[in-house]
């Protein structure tokens, strides 16, 4: 552990950890996470942004106790690697917490966010989704938050973008503090965003149901941007650890 890390720890000392993911084994462990795999067709083409990637299951490695998500151009195939705790780990309000390291360059789409565990049944936004992190590489120093509803569809009105200026060098911690009448968002332990409707309709707010987590990075797509640098690429989308406290 790192000492910012031994800092950060103190303030959540008092919650009560409930799941954690510290890839500390060789492998990932498939008794926690999905493979989403492809390119989202047929029900998805794109992921639903045009995003050009293919998903596949050797696109990652564990080493030293980190996920490295690799990004790569293979001839004129994007691969990277999306992963879920669908099924496998659904929860409802708490403290989700991730310390990680993201790739850059641009086209390059990093995100640690979560969908409603409802999706399959009343589809998106009405499922909500919650972006703990999004990062995009032709916005450089800039961390997005963001929460998608039926309300705010097309719009994208919840939402807060934050100027970091060495959000690219090493490691940071993003965490989402998600109770039962407000969700803040917070990197390195500063608040960044709040979220704190007066009303709570199912369309204002559908954050009252149990949601799973999601680790990608796309590439390109509408939000990516079409002009992807194959220079810098492959890149790795490094993650220390997940974990999830009772609030």
């Amino acid at each position: 552990m790192l000492p910012n890390q031994i800092e950060y720890s103190i303030e959540v000392a008092s919650d009560s950890l409930v799941w954690s993911e510290e890839f500390d084994g060789t492998s990932l462990n498939e008794k926690l996470w999905n493979y989403e795999l492809g390119d989202g067709c047929p029900n998805l083409c794109g992921w639903g942004n045009n995003e050009p990637q293919i998903y596949t299951k050797t696109n990652h490695t564990l080493k030293n106790g980190f996920l490295h998500i690799q990004i790569r151009k293979e001839d004129t195939a994007y691969t990277s690697t999306r992963i879920t705790t669908e099924k496998k780990f659904e929860f409802q309000y708490g403290r989700v917490e991730a310390r990680a390291k993201l790739p850059i360059g641009k086209g390059i789409w990093p995100a640690i966010w979560m969908l409603g565990s409802n999706h399959r049944e009343v589809g998106w936004p009405l499922c909500g989704e919650i972006d703990i992190l999004e990062y995009v590489g032709r916005e450089p120093h800039i961390v997005f938050n963001s929460l998608h509803t039926k309300d705010s569809h097309g719009e994208t009105i919840n939402t807060k973008k934050t100027k970091i200026d060495d959000i690219e060098e090493g490691f940071h911690t993003y965490v989402a503090d998600w109770s039962p009448k407000k969700i803040d968002f917070y990197v390195d332990g500063d608040l960044l965003y709040s979220f704190e409707p007066k009303v709570h309709t199912k369309e204002i707010w559908p954050f009252d149901q149990p949601f799973y987590l999601i680790l990608n990075s796309a590439i390109g797509g509408n939000f990516g941007g079409h002009d992807i640098d194959d220079s810098v690429l492959p890149q790795e989308f490094v993650i220390d650890y997940v974990r999830v406290y009772k609030n």
